[in-house]
């Protein structure tokens, strides 16, 4: 089976992904809602990725 790569994460993705983190939603969750994989999420939430961006404070629309 082949892999299918995530898309890339930008700064305002990464603030998106760390407001619904701090909401209390799971990281398979967001993963499926913002159509990246769940490692991805895992990095921005450690810190790996995307360390200096803030939890985005607005609405986000996709």
């Amino acid at each position: 089976m082949k892999r299918t790569p995530s898309k890339p994460v930008t700064p305002e993705l990464a603030a998106y992904i760390k407001a619904l983190l701090a909401k209390g939603l799971y990281q398979h969750q967001i993963a499926g809602m913002v159509g990246v994989n769940q490692g991805r999420i895992s990095e921005i939430n450690t810190g790996k990725r995307n360390p200096d961006v803030l939890p985005d404070q607005g609405s986000f629309n996709f």
